[in-house]
């Protein structure tokens, strides 16, 4: 039996991944979903004083809460950061990490750091225009949701915190890279603001070459959050991760 921590990007909460961690225990698997502070049915607690730090706690308390170990950790988009943090203080804990159309940060780095800069001065400038320094979710269309899912989730999203969005993040590559990895690339279609992070991960000089040896990259063709647009695939995908050796091929699941 595996265990799985499932941590979802931003504007959303641990609902996005009600498809995917009902495959997981009809499989005879552990799944938990966490809602970092601030959004999903958190969202009352939303405030200018949420930093990056506070999520990371969020991942840590779910983590040690229901004593999941070793444990394949998932992480979606932003929360991208948040697997790196916890891969970086605490390998010895997470049996593999897997990247779900996420950042991959260098050290120093923000979430926001590989954004255009219309990007980023749109998102400070409702942060700062904000009740609670926080900036709107988008049209899940660009997440390539339609119909039913599209309104599904437009009317659970929830503003995120604007803290997390410019907050560095310190870490060791090579810690990091101890811990089995694997960067699900969702292509169909493709989020702008992972583009840069699609580049990175196939480049094997990044993190000064630490990145590629134990890490494996996987295609998916759905759009940016393969959790609700094709659970099945990715629930396999998951599966797939727990079961695997310590040096992975890439492989493409498209």
């Amino acid at each position: 039996m595996a265990q799985f921590l499932l941590v979802h990007g931003a504007w959303q909460g641990a609902w996005c991944w009600r498809r995917v961690s009902e495959r997981l225990v009809r499989a005879g698997h552990r799944a938990h979903a966490v809602t970092l502070t601030g959004v999903g049915e958190r969202a009352h607690l939303l405030s200018p004083d949420i930093t990056l730090e506070t999520h990371i706690q969020d991942v840590v308390q779910a983590l040690d809460t229901e004593e999941l170990e070793p444990v394949v950790l998932v992480a979606h988009s932003y929360a991208g950061m948040l697997g790196t943090a916890l891969a970086d203080r605490m390998p010895q804990r997470l049996a593999h990490l897997v990247y779900v159309d996420a950042v991959v940060p260098r050290p120093g780095e923000s979430w926001s750091s590989t954004h255009a800069s219309a990007t980023r001065l749109a998102r400070l400038g409702a942060a700062r225009a904000s009740e609670h320094f926080s900036f709107p979710a988008p049209d899940p269309a660009v997440f390539g949701l339609a119909a039913e899912d599209h309104a599904w989730v437009a009317r659970r999203q929830t503003p995120h915190p604007g803290r997390p969005y410019t907050d560095a993040l310190e870490f060791d590559p090579l810690r990091v890279s101890g811990v089995p990895r694997t960067f699900v690339s969702c292509t169909n279609p493709t989020l702008g603001t992972i583009d840069v992070i699609r580049q990175r991960v196939q480049d094997p000089k990044y993190w000064d070459g630490a990145w590629l040896p134990g890490a494996r990259l996987v295609e998916l063709a759905t759009g940016h959050a393969p959790m609700i647009s094709e659970p099945d695939r990715l629930t396999a995908l998951l599966l797939d991760a727990a079961a695997a050796p310590r040096s992975l091929p890439t492989v493409n699941a498209s």
